[in-house]
């Protein structure tokens, strides 16, 4: 009786929306509450307007891949650290809800193969530029030529939606930015494509397959997509914003007036109705369960077959497709120690000048080790000097075993781990997911199969909220459109 009053009262609305002319949704479920999820959460606000109910479902913390662990009473980000000066929609947020960047604190980087280091960074601009060349040739300009072409095209995309352009699949969206040479990269590795430019195999070893390991845990055999994406954060300025990087995602999904239900989605069924479909969504706590009617999903948090936590999908026929694939474990360990800098070839610490040590395919048991700054930095705030005991950020694809930790430390107050599946483990694929589902189903998460990063997932959100926007007004001209260049020309 229940469900059917609920269905009955769902049904009304639709009815009482219809007759008034009113025919924005009623409600909307985003699943997730990740940035993927509280940004796609405010941007359907945007669109849809203010009197559409957005309830977003998390089961574990607000903020997903961005998150802290506190350190000796301070906090540090044990998720994803740092954005790239080009991440406009991640801009945008920081400044439309009054959060700053985070002072910049410096310090030098290298790359150490496991016995020695291979490259070191100075202090100095041209020496540094000298050193590349001495070492690598002209390798580091053709890598920084093959990666600002790719951005350039990819930047395409801010103005696509700006205009209102959105695309039903992956394979859309990146042929709209790069015509088939960005379908292309999906399929060949970096390596393959870097050499192809007349990059050295020796500059890809050493340079970018460290600069992988640290952003992707992942070698120079991953698609190239992928890796320009990841290349490129290496050669831009990087920011963080000020008390932590999940702050937009609290704070989008506080200015979106969103309502945070904490459950996790067990069941999406398709309710058949006249018309629009209307998804019936069941989900659990430690409560007890619950359910409720929505016109609009959105699931915003990872949909593939290795996921223990996949949502079952009734109802629909065709059944609903699953991504096949398999994330990449990664934990961040943060160690509140003294680093073993002998272990480095430094016997004395007080002689230690990095701050940020990269690794090639050797060591193979952490990718990075980064001295790090809390989230709050203060106008008096200084690195600790190589001697001290400060806090180590360790990436590495399994935890850190005790010998592991007294390989890289001499000795260590604490070490507090988080886990992460954090990328899906980029390959060639012989088709690319889609956004859409189903006719107002969408998967968020579709893109980071091509890409994975902070800036792609809010790409992606916007991408989903144009799309169920499109779709429900049936503006169909905003959807997968060919030679959109010359359409937004014409129509500035």
């Amino acid at each position: 009786m229940a469900h059917a009053a609920r269905l009955f009262a769902a049904l009304a609305t639709l009815l009482a929306a219809a007759a008034t002319g009113d025919a924005r949704p009623s409600k909307i479920a985003v699943v997730g509450a990740g940035i993927g999820g509280s940004a796609v959460a405010h941007f359907l606000q945007q669109h849809f307007g203010p009197r559409v109910q957005i309830d977003v479902f998390e089961k574990g913390t607000v903020g997903g891949r961005l998150a802290t662990i506190s350190v000796n009473k301070q906090h540090y980000e044990s998720g994803a650290a740092s954005f790239h000066s080009l991440s406009l929609h991640m801009q945008g947020f920081v400044k439309q809800l009054g959060l700053r960047h985070r002072r910049e604190v410096g310090g030098r980087s290298a790359i150490f193969n496991g016995e020695d280091f291979v490259l070191e960074e100075t202090d100095w601009y041209l020496l540094n530029l000298f050193r590349l060349w001495w070492h690598y040739g002209i390798s580091f300009l053709r890598l920084q030529m093959w990666v600002e072409e790719v951005m350039e095209k990819f930047m395409r995309i801010y103005k696509y939606q700006a205009h209102g352009y959105a695309f039903s699949g992956v394979e859309e969206l990146l042929y709209s930015l790069g015509e088939s040479a960005f379908v292309n990269m999906t399929q060949r590795s970096v390596a393959e494509s870097l050499l192809q430019v007349g990059v050295t195999q020796r500059f890809i070893d050493d340079v970018v397959s460290a600069v992988l390991r640290a952003s992707y845990g992942q070698s120079a055999a991953m698609p190239a997509f992928a890796g320009a994406m990841s290349l490129a954060g290496a050669q831009g300025s990087l920011w963080s914003v000020e008390g932590g990087n999940k702050l937009v995602c609290s704070g989008l999904l506080k200015l979106t007036k969103a309502n945070v239900i904490h459950a996790t989605v067990t069941t999406v069924t398709l309710q058949q109705t006249e018309g629009k479909p209307l998804y019936h969504v069941k989900y659990e706590n430690e409560v007890g369960t619950g359910s409720d009617y929505y016109d609009i999903v959105v699931i915003a948090t990872p949909l593939h077959l290795d996921n223990s936590s996949t949502i079952t999908f009734e109802g629909f026929d065709p059944p609903i497709d699953v991504v096949q694939g398999s994330f990449q474990p990664t934990v961040v360990s943060l160690v509140h120690g003294y680093l073993n800098s002998s272990y480095f070839g430094f016997p004395d610490p007080k002689l230690f000048p990095f701050a940020s040590i990269l690794t090639t395919d050797f060591p193979s048991f952490f990718c990075a080790l980064d001295n790090v700054c809390p989230v709050n930095v203060s106008a008096s705030f200084r690195r600790k000097q190589p001697q001290e005991a400060a806090v180590w950020r360790v990436q590495s694809p399994q935890p850190l075993l005790r010998s592991q930790l007294k390989t890289l430390f001499r000795s260590y107050y604490s070490v507090q781990a988080a886990e992460w599946q954090a990328h899906p483990v980029h390959g060639p694929r012989s088709t690319l997911p889609r956004f859409v589902l189903h006719d107002q189903l969408f998967l968020l998460n579709a893109l980071e199969w091509a890409a994975s990063s902070v800036e792609v997932t809010a790409v992606a959100a916007k991408n989903v909220a144009l799309l169920a926007f499109n779709r429900w007004y049936q503006d169909l001209d905003k959807i997968d459109q060919k030679d959109l260049m010359h359409k937004v020309k014409t129509e500035l």
